[in-house]
């Protein structure tokens, strides 16, 4: 049972880290279109969907999953994992820091600039591999 629960959260990350890099770049064009037209519109549909469909339940697989593995294997005991732990834990902060982006843009309260989601959309990124060197390499 353990491997596939493994491979649940492999697939579970894989499809929040998409999410949690692809929504930072809708919010760079949204800041290009004027509030109320057709395509401040469609991008306020896309990052909901985005959200609620993808992001959201991939980030409760992924905690679900982690928190079984970090059990059944007791790497809770590691100290690799306190640190993967904690990244993760940031990760989720910027997960509700991006959903409420969201809820901003569609209210049209966006007070931000096209170069601040730049540079925030490498935040996941640089978590990531992070998180993965935690996993793999184990350095302590």
């Amino acid at each position: 049972m353990y491997d596939w629960i493994k491979a649940l959260h492999v697939v579970a990350v894989i499809s929040w880290m998409a999410g949690m890099l692809y929504l930072p770049r809708l919010f760079v064009y949204h800041c290009d279109s004027e509030a109320g037209s057709k395509q401040s519109e469609t991008f306020k549909v896309m990052e909901r969907r985005l959200v609620k469909a993808i992001i959201n339940p991939a980030m409760i697989v992924t905690w679900l999953a982690g928190l079984y593995l970090a059990s059944a294997g007791h790497w809770y005991l590691s100290g690799w994992f306190h640190v993967k732990f904690a990244l993760v834990l940031v990760m989720s902060g910027i997960h509700g820091f991006l959903s409420r982006c969201v809820k901003d843009f569609a209210a049209d309260r966006n007070q931000r600039s096209q170069k601040f989601y730049r540079i925030i959309n490498e935040v996941p990124t640089l978590l990531m591999v992070l998180i993965v060197i935690m996993v793999v390499v184990k350095p302590f």
